[in-house]
């Protein structure tokens, strides 16, 4: 999710969004016509509370059927004042030329933090997906979010996107099955198995966030594993780079000692020879 610079001062990011080629002249034009007197900062707010708003309708579609149930596009407007405010935050602080690259980086990937919190829940809550189910997929998208943050400091690029996938197409997925759900419902148990004498409904809901967990975990894995073989290599490469300046520091010290050694030698047989013409 974007804010003024999407990384620190030093960091250069990568955003190459399947949604891009739309999102962006949509952004340039809003942050063009943006009245004076909005900021920023007042972007960043209303993005949370578009989150806050979803989060809240989804916990409102847990009180009654989900098919037919109004609060799901009430979600769905979240998600739109969600994508407004948090992704012109930093086109509109960019097209001023007030970037604060720093703060950016730091409040709004903060902020993400109690978003996803808020949505997750608001799943579970909605009776999409089964509350504990739900969580763990929390924890499978912090840990990609965490992932994410890790590679933008040891590597100096923050990568808005995976496989053309930013927070653009993950909002607009939601407000698809949100329309999806309000048609048709979520149906019955697809199975209920019993766990330790306790029957575990799953529903397609809780099946679908549960494959999405287990895709996050996969993915999540495949990053750490191929981002450190990269790293693996590239401090191999300094590593011997760096024992080959010292060896060669250390080839220019001995010659440098022997040097003077011989110079030294030079000198007392010069002087030895001195006294033996003076004592003849």
């Amino acid at each position: 999710m974007a804010n003024e610079n999407d990384g620190t001062a030093k960091d250069k990011r990568t955003n190459d969004i399947l949604l891009g080629p739309l999102e962006r002249p949509a952004l340039q034009f809003f942050a063009k016509h943006m009245p004076a007197w909005v900021n920023s900062d007042m972007l960043t707010v209303l993005g949370l509370l578009g989150s806050v708003l979803a989060g809240f309708a989804y916990a409102m579609v847990g009180r009654g059927e989900i098919k037919g149930n109004i609060w799901l596009f009430v979600a769905s407007l979240g998600f739109i004042i969600n994508w407004f405010g948090d992704s012109l935050d930093g086109t509109l602080a960019r097209y001023r030329h007030h970037e604060r690259p720093n703060y950016g980086y730091y409040t709004d990937h903060a902020i993400d933090g109690i978003t996803s919190l808020i949505l997750f829940a608001g799943i579970g809550l909605a009776g999409i997906a089964r509350f504990d189910i739900s969580m763990i997929a929390l924890s499978g998208w912090l840990l990609l979010m965490i992932q994410v943050y890790l590679k933008t400091h040891v590597t100096g690029t923050f990568e808005m996107t995976s496989i053309g996938i930013g927070p653009t197409e993950v909002r607009l997925i939601a407000i698809i099955l949100n329309t999806t759900l309000f048609f048709t419902g979520i149906g019955g148990y697809l199975f209920t198995p019993t766990i330790q004498g306790q029957e575990f409904g799953l529903t397609i809901g809780s099946l679908i966030v549960a494959l999405l967990t287990i895709l996050f975990l996969a993915y999540y894995i495949y990053q750490v594993i191929s981002t450190g073989v990269v790293l693996a290599a590239q401090d191999e490469a300094r590593l011997l780079k760096r024992k080959q300046k010292e060896a060669e520091k250390a080839e220019k010290e001995k010659l440098k000692v022997e040097k003077k050694t011989r110079q030294r030698l030079q000198k007392e047989l010069q002087k030895a020879r001195n006294s033996e013409k003076k004592k003849k």
